[in-house]
């Protein structure tokens, strides 16, 4: 058996990072369980917290981000992210039905929408797609 250093170990078993941008802890929750075996998740609880944690951590590979939050409307955040990070894959994540709003997210840069309630097997496939 081949010897590697220690730093090429490391470096090849790292997860790949996901930032989870949602206002609800609840779905923060649910994916990060649906994550924690492949992947390293970051938090975010809204858009401005979403821009931050992307200028600071350039090892984040996929955000998931609701499209509805409080403080910030997740197209519009969407649009910011593919300005200022073009190569970041955005998956979006929305409550609500509406083919428009999906349509709009496409059309702004987003890989991928995901409809609550979360399915398992559909984040996970996005994600895979994703990277």
């Amino acid at each position: 058996m081949r010897n590697y250093p220690a730093s090429v170990i490391g470096e090849t078993m790292k997860k790949p990072k996901i930032l989870i941008c949602d206002d609800e802890e609840g779905v923060r929750e649910s994916l990060s369980l649906i994550l924690e075996r492949d992947y390293s998740a970051v938090f975010a609880r809204d858009g401005n917290e979403a821009l931050r944690s992307l200028k600071k951590d350039g090892d984040i590979k996929v955000i998931l981000l609701d499209i509805k939050m409080p403080k910030s409307n997740g197209l519009e955040v969407l649009k910011q992210i593919k300005q200022q990070h073009p190569e970041k894959a955005v998956i979006m994540i929305t409550g609500y039905q509406a083919t428009e709003m999906a349509s709009e997210a496409i059309k702004s840069g987003a890989l991928d929408y995901i409809i609550k309630p979360i399915n398992s097997a559909s984040v996970l496939a996005s994600i895979r797609k994703a990277l």
